[in-house]
């Protein structure tokens, strides 16, 4: 188990590692941890970490508002693999009162933060009281105004069980999108149709369209909303000036 008190170093010196080596890092030092799967960046750390440790849990948000190109992509991961993917989905009686009340596009009234809330981060934060550890896609310029100073390892103190701790890995934070492709063509990993689609940052379906050139990827999501607001709540210590560390 990796020393919470140790962190600040330890990610000065992952910093400087590959991906993969933060990857086999993170196995190594967890045996109760996650892999969040949803998009590109996901597969990428997916292909990594089944090279490594074949059989590692991963596990992805149905919302029950997504593409059907993403579940087609979610089914040809779990398949390509060989993975047993735990599908994570939201509180039937919470998506129930959500729509009866507000209707089934309510996010484009007021905002997005109570039905990522319902669909997105109640079910992650169900299931990450289960790890000990957790890996995610995350890259430092998918969000200039959120992801510029994430860390490669952090303490999630959003996710973590009571006086415990839940350490949170980001491999591919210094990776550029050119840089995440470049590995999906040249191992053949997997992706969503729609990124040929002109889809770049893809999520919902209501809440996701395609970029045009010259736009920044984040700007296909929510994109009535000011853009320091494109965070869905999954990693809310962004917007936090310690980013989570300690």
């Amino acid at each position: 188990m990796t020393n919470p008190l140790n962190l600040v170093d330890i990610d000065a010196e992952l910093q400087l590692a590959t991906p993969q080596d933060i990857v086999k890092y993170a196995l190594e030092q967890h045996d109760n941890i996650g892999i969040s799967f949803s998009g590109a960046e996901d597969a990428v750390l997916v292909d990594m970490a089944c090279r490594i440790r074949p059989g590692v849990q991963v596990f992805c948000l149905d919302t029950g508002r997504l593409h059907s190109e993403t579940y087609q992509f979610i089914e040809r991961v779990r398949k390509h693999y060989d993975i047993k993917l735990d599908i994570l989905v939201p509180d039937a009686d919470m998506v129930q009162k959500l729509v009866s009340e507000k209707g089934l596009f309510s996010f484009y009234e007021d905002n997005h933060k109570e039905c990522c809330g319902i669909r997105k981060v109640g079910p992650l934060r169900k299931h990450l009281l289960t790890l000990d550890a957790w890996v995610t896609g995350q890259r430092k310029d998918q969000s200039p105004g959120t992801r510029t100073n994430i860390p490669v390892i952090q303490n999630d103190k959003m996710f973590a069980r009571p006086n415990e701790t839940l350490t949170k890995f980001n491999p591919l934070v210094n990776w550029t999108s050119q840089q995440v492709w470049d590995y999906i063509r040249a191992e053949g990993v997997p992706y969503n149709p729609l990124h040929d689609r002109g889809f770049v940052s893809i999520g919902c379906e209501p809440c996701t369209r395609p970029v045009g050139p010259g736009q920044h990827e984040r700007e296909g999501r929510w994109w009535w909303e000011e853009a320091t607001k494109k965070e869905c709540g999954l990693h809310a210590s962004n917007t936090r000036s310690s980013s989570g560390r300690l």
